[in-house]
């Protein structure tokens, strides 16, 4: 599938033919698929939003429509590329995540990780996230969830490249769930003509350290602001107006809006990062897939969310995961369960387990203690068991409350439950998936995440 496209920067980028911009995530999921590997020049606004968001971007290819028609275009989008999904689920994995590796750049035991220059992107790697959740309460003591997501998906091997040859495309969720309600848009992205991209800038030692903590207090340039000639963070990641910036990853900005909502909040680091599985090889099969994942679990965080018009201010937790990798499962395997959970004990756990069409599931996870040392755990430590299903508006059904034992770990046994705050926090983004704040009993917070059901 080829376009003949002649752009003209990307404030000026138009869809040929008289299409619509909306088309623009239809053929980027596509071909995060696999289907057409050789689209070079896809039809691209500045940042396309396929979320039913009124507020299109200004360098938006086409005129702002209304919101019953945006959310009509995004709806049949998302069927298109969930149907596209399914389709090939049998031989690839979830979202193809299980498709073989073939000329991209592989992931290996013994590699080691290097900050700072590993929280930016990985030429030559398929897929890449930075994915950032955040556990809090309003100034009532309502709890409140929100995610900022920014995922690159490469469509051939080989290093980034200036303007419209660039391989990468990108794609950002963001949300805001509380227990009455659950928002989230999506935005989709060209690489290489500034529509989005995660830049990394080494600041001198001494800078890093006396600037980190006022910066991080302050109120950040935007993105346009930095790319126009003032001080730019050192750490940026953006797609459109949503970023996550600061001096350094300790320190940082986040902020997204949707229909009806949005949210600016401030992150502090108060513990170091920690890298999964094997110093930050990650096994997901048992056959071999794995991917390089550290984490930063230990921010705290606060600012202001809003809804509907209504701005509420918040303190809370958040957990920032970083992955990279070209093919993170087997072809057989179907979806996960992931946790990210702060416990009271002060105490933080990461657990996941991949779904196979056939047996048990995969399971590993870290054990993080209250000062930030880190055990990996082993599957045969790990105990997940739905306790209630939840069945959504479209009639599938998923377990929203779940009890989660750990066994032998440095701070003893675990056995906790973990509740939705909101049961029907469905992701429904042209890979659709459940993700939302969970509570613990009998006491602490965290996330989960639920793909392939």
């Amino acid at each position: 599938m080829k376009h003949d496209m002649k752009p003209r920067g990307a404030a000026a980028a138009r869809v040929p033919r008289g299409g619509s911009s909306l088309l623009a995530p239809l053929l980027l999921a596509v071909a995060m698929l696999g289907g057409c590997d050789d689209v070079a020049k896809p039809p691209a606004s500045n940042a396309s939003n396929a979320s039913n968001v009124p507020n299109m971007s200004a360098a938006s290819s086409a005129s702002a429509a209304s919101t019953a028609s945006t959310a009509s275009t995004a709806s049949s989008t998302a069927k298109a590329a969930n149907a596209s999904e399914s389709s090939r689920a049998s031989n690839t994995g979830f979202a193809g995540l299980g498709r073989d590796a073939d000329d991209y750049a592989r992931v290996t035991r013994g590699r080691p990780l290097v900050f700072p220059q590993d929280h930016g992107p990985h030429d030559g790697y398929r897929i890449e996230w930075w994915y950032v959740t955040a556990d809090m309460k309003d100034e009532e003591g309502r709890d409140w969830g929100a995610q900022w997501t920014l995922f690159r998906s490469a469509l051939r091997p080989g290093p980034e490249q200036a303007g419209w040859e660039s391989p990468n495309v990108w794609m950002a969720h963001a949300a805001l769930t509380d227990a009455t309600s659950h928002q989230f848009a999506e935005k989709f992205a060209r690489g290489g003509i500034g529509q989005a991209g995660v830049h990394i800038r080494v600041l001198p030692a001494r800078q890093a350290s006396d600037d980190g903590q006022s910066q991080s207090r302050a109120a950040l340039a935007t993105r346009d602001q930095s790319l126009s000639g003032g001080q730019s963070p050192a750490f940026s990641a953006w797609i459109d107006d949503w970023s996550l910036q600061g001096p350094d990853i300790d320190h940082l900005t986040m902020q997204a809006n949707g229909k009806d909502f949005r949210y600016r909040l401030a992150l502090e680091a108060d513990g170091p990062l920690v890298l999964h599985g094997d110093a930050g090889y990650s096994e997901k099969s048992g056959q071999g897939q794995a991917s390089y994942y550290y984490s930063q679990p230990f921010y705290r965080v606060s600012g202001d969310i809003e809804r509907a018009g209504k701005v509420h201010h918040v303190q809370g937790t958040a957990w920032l995961d970083r992955e990279w990798s070209s093919q993170p499962l087997s072809a057989d395997q179907r979806g996960w369960d992931w946790f990210s959970l702060h416990l009271a004990s002060g105490a933080k756990v990461m657990l996941f387990q991949v779904r196979q069409a056939k047996g048990t599931p995969y399971r590993a996870g870290t054990w993080i203690g209250p000062d930030g040392h880190s055990t990996a755990l082993r599957g045969d430590q790990i105990q997940l068991d739905p306790m209630t299903w939840t069945q959504l508006d479209d009639g599938r059904k998923l377990p929203t409350r779940w009890r989660v034992r750990i066994a032998g770990t440095t701070g003893g046994d675990v056995d906790v439950t973990a509740d939705a705050l909101q049961p029907k926090a469905w992701m429904g983004t042209s890979f659709p998936y459940w993700e939302g704040p969970v509570r613990l009993s009998p006491g602490g917070t965290g996330y989960l995440e639920m793909t392939g059901y």
